[in-house]
């Protein structure tokens, strides 16, 4: 038998390639992919390796949300773009959006966890950086991240189960506590509820807080009550009560000015109140029952050095109890019912709100407004919010409002408005029904008061979606049109 050297392999391997130059091609091609992907596994595998000993990415679960724009390699390894890293509003997404009922069939278990942040421990004039993290044990045990305890437990606390399972009575306290008055004269804060018990009937309560301070620093409360009714001109009935007679808490979202109070109790609220206008009298002993997951978190925003703040605990609800006006009195059952609560610096400064209650949903949109934040100026400085039986179902963006203005008058007949938010758009077209103007003391302005039929048609997370019914819209108008 022959035998053949190396030198010769290599010279046959080179001639047979270069008359067979098409197979030798598809093979040299062949090889040359197998081998990059070999090494393309074999990098995504040791990365894989690396990652899952790194202490800042140990977890459980299959998904990890984190906000739009986040630098996940800065974010991994300290850099700016993980500083101050935070997700705003991060109950309402735990327990409604993420771990709530809409996506029920395809999330099985959330877990909130804040790992790796920088703190300082102070003492005296000594500061020390620390790295401080958290979890709720119970949800790091469902999705698979929970510890090994040598000794001892590892278990929910009160505060725990507050954020993740609060009680009726916590959440509403939380969504609708009282604010810290801000150092200016015309900073306020109110509760408000409207209570419709038909089409042609509705009433508008206000508890509100503000004025400038007496000189105990304590600020002045007000009693509003506005009542339109079909056959009837609208009454206004107004109580004043001095600084000393307002008590509110940071912490709750009762209320009392003198006599008239609200207080929440196991997420119901009792408002009670009267007062007297040149109609007389009226008063009233209600209790406001919120829909189950028909509210809309707290939102703060600093409108050029003003801010103002703005949350609905009940977007839906129903109130029963008694209204009076002058020695009439009649109860009223699970009548319509809304309730917002607002606090912020209110000098020059206008919005643009309204709110409906449709057959399958409800819907509040609204902008803040001031002499240095034209409408002109802003891409978007109105939100729009649908909330249906599970929750909010979108949050939508949009620029202008639409009002129809007869001419002579500074009454819309109308009005209307398109949002969107990405492949969602959402059209509301509003006719108004009654309206009731108030002047403006720091402007040339009316504020109007307007009772209007709805309908919003569009598509929301990627479905046909269409409503109609009744609801209350506020904006506010030069006088000079009338």
């Amino acid at each position: 038998m022959a035998r053949v050297d190396g030198s010769m392999l290599w010279t046959l391997a080179t001639r047979h390639l270069w008359v067979r130059k098409a197979r030798g091609a598809v093979l040299l091609l062949g090889f040359a992919v197998g081998a990059g992907v070999m090494m393309v596994l074999l990098s995504i595998g040791e990365a894989m390796i690396a990652q899952s000993r790194d202490v800042a990415l140990v977890g459980g679960g299959e998904v990890t949300v984190l906000p739009e724009g986040i630098d996940l390699e800065g974010l991994r390894t300290g850099s700016m773009a993980g500083m101050f890293f935070g997700i705003d509003r991060a109950r309402f997404l735990e327990r409604q959006l993420i771990g709530g009922g809409r996506l029920s069939d395809v999330v099985a278990a959330t877990s909130p966890v804040i790992e790796q942040k920088l703190v300082y421990l102070r003492r005296g004039d000594t500061a020390v950086p620390l790295r401080a993290g958290g979890e709720l044990p119970s949800a790091a045990v469902a999705v698979g991240a929970g510890l090994e305890i040598v000794e001892g437990q590892w278990r929910d606390a009160a505060e725990d189960e507050r954020f993740a399972r609060p009680s009726l009575e916590s959440l509403y306290h939380e969504l609708d506590r009282f604010h810290s008055p801000e150092p200016d004269s015309t900073w306020a804060e109110w509760h408000y509820f409207n209570v419709a018990p038909s089409a042609t009937e509705w009433w508008y309560l206000t508890y509100l807080v503000g004025g400038p301070p007496d000189s105990a620093g304590r600020r002045g409360g007000q009693l509003l009550i506005t009542r339109h009714r079909a056959g009837k001109v609208p009454a206004r009935f107004e109580a004043w009560v001095p600084g000393a007679a307002v008590r509110f808490d940071t912490s709750r979202a009762d209320l009392a000015l003198g006599s008239h109070t609200v207080t929440q109790r196991g997420g119901r609220y009792r408002i009670v109140g009267s007062a007297a206008g040149p109609s007389g009298q009226a008063r009233f002993d209600l209790e406001v029952r919120p829909a189950p997951n028909a509210y809309f978190p707290a939102v703060e925003v600093d409108n050029d050095g003003r801010p103002s703040g703005y949350v609905v605990p009940a977007l839906r609800a129903t109130a029963t109890g008694t209204i009076c006006e002058q020695a009439e009195c009649r109860q009223v059952t699970e009548v319509a019912a809304y309730h917002d609560h607002n606090w912020g610096v209110w000098r020059a400064t206008t919005w643009n709100w309204g709110q409906g209650r449709g057959r399958d949903a409800s819907i509040v949109y609204g902008g803040i407004l001031n002499d240095r934040t034209p409408v002109a100026g802003s891409r978007s400085p109105y939100f729009l919010a649908v909330v249906d039986s599970l929750g909010v179902k979108q949050v939508l963006r949009f620029a202008t409002i639409d009002y129809r203005i007869p001419p002579g008058t500074s009454v819309p007949s109308g009005l209307s408005l398109i949002a969107a938010r990405g492949a969602d758009t959402l059209r509301v077209e509003v006719q108004v029904l009654a309206a009731q103007a108030t002047p403006v003391a720091f402007a040339p302005k009316e504020f109007l008061q307007l009772r209007g039929a709805f309908t919003a048609s569009g598509r929301l997370l990627g479905a046909a979606f269409s409503d109609q019914g009744l609801g209350f819209f506020e904006t506010f108008v030069d006088r000079k049109r009338r």
